[in-house]
């Protein structure tokens, strides 16, 4: 009886020691700084699986718990609202437009912390660590100021097989209209159709060849105006109604409702290009996961327009709450996930491009690299020309008729202009 009595005693100090030990842990958490952090990601996505595989590391390193709240796309209704109300919430991400424009009230400018050194940027300040476009265009989207932290970096280029390219035996990449047509041509020479598009990325694609035939301004301006009269607006008409007629377009480009374009034709391999952004391959690597990924910049088209130099880009972005208490460890985790292994950690599961000057590039995307590099003149989101959802919708319309021949040069120019 008295073993009995005693082994149960035993017992019930091993469950009380395992409690305090368990206590004393949570304690030990408490005890540390945490950084609340909303992400646009959710918890399944690659993006969001390499931020909580970083956060686990970063903690370990630093000590710094970092409180991930997985809001997913719901993020542009939900953060508004609580960050009104006060609730505890340090850093946010989504896109650095919609960050600066619509939650810059809240953020801390960073100025001066880009301009010090951390443990994963080599010696060199963090400004001199990463990409200084991305950088630049930060500013431009704060009015001046720094107030985010850019992260998975996209730029829009033509996406092309790599494979087909081979094919057809075309050793460079098009870099003005003749040698686009000359690389079409042999695309159509071996069975394959050089280009496709879907109703989500046509404005795009008018944007961005109006910018190459009368430049970014007055493209921007042309958009914004909803004034379609420039002879630059028949030229792509007779440009686009000779390529179809040639079957340089695809037949199904302009009944696509996205994104079938890019997987009943890209992945597919049926079609060799599509302008499109960096972030393609990552939306069809389970149709296409073996794809043979190549990049460039959409080519000039006359010397009245922008050449190559001129790309939309952008990134996701972090930014600081201005009410945070702990808002220089919220940075530091900013700089751990745009330099250093997390920054090519996280451009290898999503597939994307690195925000740091020596981060690894995933081979699918390595090509754009030329193309953010050499790009000086920054253009917006399909060149202006969703700004406006009629002129989106015109542009829609009047394109999937031009290329299908119910449309020419002529009709489509006069529909552009009703």
């Amino acid at each position: 009886m008295k073993k009995r009595t005693l082994l149960i005693a035993l017992l019930i100090i091993s469950i009380v020691a395992t409690s305090l030990s368990a206590g004393g842990t949570s304690e030990s958490k408490a005890d540390k700084k945490t950084v609340t952090y909303w992400s646009m990601w959710n918890e399944a996505e690659p993006q969001g699986l390499v931020l909580a595989q970083a956060a686990e590391a970063f903690e370990n390193e630093t000590g710094i718990f970092i409180d991930i709240v997985f809001n997913g796309r719901e993020i542009r209704k939900t953060l508004a609202p609580a960050l009104e109300a006060g609730e505890t919430i340090d850093m946010f991400d989504e896109d650095i437009t919609r960050v600066n424009s619509n939650w810059g009230k809240f953020l801390l400018p960073l100025e001066e912390k880009v301009k010090q050194t951390y443990p994963t940027t080599g010696g060199k300040s963090f400004a001199d660590s990463v990409s200084k476009a991305l950088l630049d265009l930060a500013r431009q989207e704060g009015n001046g100021t720094l107030k985010v932290i850019p992260y998975q970096p996209f730029a829009f280029v033509v996406m092309y097989n790599q494979d087909l390219f081979d094919k057809a035996g075309i050793t460079a990449t098009p870099t003005t209209w003749k040698e686009f047509e000359v690389a079409a041509a042999k695309l159509i020479s071996v069975g394959v159709t050089p280009i496709t598009v879907d109703d989500a990325y046509m404005a795009a694609f008018f944007g961005y060849n109006m910018s190459r035939l009368i430049g970014v301004e007055k493209t921007l301006a042309m958009a914004n105006n909803n004034d379609f009269s420039d002879p630059a607006v028949k030229e792509f008409g007779r440009i686009w109604s000779d390529a179809a007629k040639k079957g340089w377009i695809s037949k199904k480009a302009a009944s696509n409702i996205y994104p079938s374009g890019q997987i009943e034709e890209v992945a597919s391999g049926k079609v060799a290009m599509y302008l499109n952004g960096t972030w393609l391959p990552n939306e069809i690597k389970g149709n296409a996961p073996n794809m043979n990924w190549g990049s460039f910049a959409w080519p000039s088209m006359s010397p009245n327009g922008a050449g190559t130099e001129a790309n939309n880009y952008g990134a996701q972005c972090f930014g600081i709450n201005n009410k945070s208490t702990v808002a220089d460890e919220a940075f530091q985790f900013a700089v751990y996930m745009t330099t250093g292994k997390w920054d090519s950690e996280l451009a290898k599961q999503s597939l994307g491009v690195p925000m740091g000057s020596t981060s690894d590039w995933p081979k699918q995307t390595a090509g754009a690299k030329k193309v953010i590099d050499n790009t000086t003149t920054w253009m917006t989101w399909a060149a202006g020309m969703e700004n406006s959802a009629d002129v989106n919708s015109k542009i829609k319309e009047n394109f999937a008729k031009l290329i299908t021949g119910s449309l020419d040069a002529d009709s489509f120019y006069a529909a552009m202009n009703k």
